[in-house]
């Protein structure tokens, strides 16, 4: 699996900026082809207090060949050239994913 993820400065308006996102950004970006999960996360906080960013979002795709290919399409290049409409800062990080150790069932019982 492959995934952006983008890191959304915190706004000199949230409200202006979260009716913007939500009304105008999420729907062109939920059309990115290839895309397989997208989620959005507010409030972001780390084990050492508060962060700079109002909004975190997480766009997955299959492979990093679809990845590119969907950032790549009309609709990922749309959804990309929007950022700038709404946002005073982001920090857009992307990789694949290798899965070390997979959860192991905590509910079964022996």
């Amino acid at each position: 699996m492959a995934t952006t993820v983008v890191l959304y400065d915190r706004p000199d308006d949230p409200e202006k900026f979260d009716e913007y996102y939500f009304r105008v950004h999420v729907p062109l970006a939920g059309r990115i082809p290839g895309l397989t999960r997208f989620v959005v996360s507010d409030g972001p906080v780390s084990t050492t207090g508060s962060t700079p960013y109002h909004l975190v979002a997480e766009l997955a795709f299959d492979s990093a060949e679809a990845m590119r290919a969907g950032m790549s399409s009309p609709e990922g290049i749309a959804a990309t050239e929007d950022v700038a409409n709404f946002a005073q800062g982001v920090t857009i990080l992307t990789f694949d994913e290798r899965v070390i150790q997979r959860p192991t069932d905590q509910s079964r019982t022996e």
